[in-house]
């Protein structure tokens, strides 16, 4: 049975699309054929960092408001054969979503096999971001460790009890999954950054993952990969963390604890 995910925030610059694109080629490195999709109308930036940007000939408007068939629009991953994206238009507005539209095509690709559907919401709670969670069945919300970013978290999980279509059904409500992105805790020692618990404490949601501040996911962004595939860096171990943590493994939180200084370190000052 197809599962609808929402990667979601309440603030923009998070790294919400970095981990779409990780966790849906995370799930498609697993076995699962996975669909994910662009619903930031106007500003699409997902076909960037997953490297089909020169590949888009339709996109996900064509199919809503244009008769374009589904299958003309995805883009099959040249590195994985089970992912394939639909990219947002760059010239449409968001109001060229249409809930019709956007349930017609969730339907067509649970009809195709997908085992995941990853939608990359826009930020905030505007036309975009609610047609992303509206059909959701379960949430990955990305947050910073600051306090405007957790406080704009907590509007967003509001709004999954509250507005989807489980919500309105009186269904099982939408399963949440915190993720929290740019964590440094040398910073947070310092008390420059919130803790795990004091994040905890505002949005008691269970946690998901860690992802570390590393320049790692500058570079996979600008080399158009996902951050996942960057092998070697902390953050493509915490993004493989959290996709086997979402297909219920256990698997230790790593990336946490701060740095400790070696004795010839903290003589020297460097």
């Amino acid at each position: 049975m197809t599962q609808i995910v929402v990667v979601t925030s309440g603030k923009g610059g998070v790294g919400k699309t970095t981990t779409s694109a990780s966790f849906a080629t995370g799930l498609a490195m697993r076995g699962k054929k996975t669909a994910v999709i662009d619903f930031d109308v106007g500003l699409r930036n997902l076909d960037l960092i997953l490297g089909v940007e020169r590949r888009v000939v339709y996109d996900f408007i064509n199919v809503i408001q244009d008769g374009v068939k589904l299958t003309q629009a995805l883009i099959k991953d040249k590195q994985h054969e089970n992912l394939f994206i639909l990219a947002a238009s760059q010239t449409r507005d968001k109001e060229a979503l249409t809930q019709d539209g956007v349930k017609r095509v969730l339907d067509e690709l649970a009809e195709m096999g997908f085992d995941y559907i990853v939608c990359d919401s826009p930020a905030g709670i505007e036309t975009g971001a609610m047609m992303a969670m509206h059909y959701a069945d379960a949430a990955v919300v990305v947050t910073n460790p600051e306090v405007s970013s957790v406080r704009d978290s907590d509007r967003i999980l509001g709004m999954l009890s509250s507005k989807t279509q489980r919500a309105i059904d009186g269904r099982e409500p939408v399963k949440e999954h915190l993720l929290i992105t740019r964590y440094n805790p040398n910073r947070v020692e310092g008390g420059q950054m919130l803790s795990l618990g004091d994040i905890h404490e505002i949005l008691r949601t269970p946690l998901i993952g860690v992802i570390p501040e590393s320049e790692a996911v500058l570079q996979a962004s600008n080399q158009g990969v996902p951050a996942i595939l960057m092998k070697g860096s902390n953050v493509a171990e915490a993004y493989l963390d959290v996709v086997g943590r979402f297909l219920g493994e256990e698997r230790p939180m790593r990336f946490i604890e701060a740095e400790k200084q070696g004795f010839f370190k903290r003589w020297f000052g460097r």
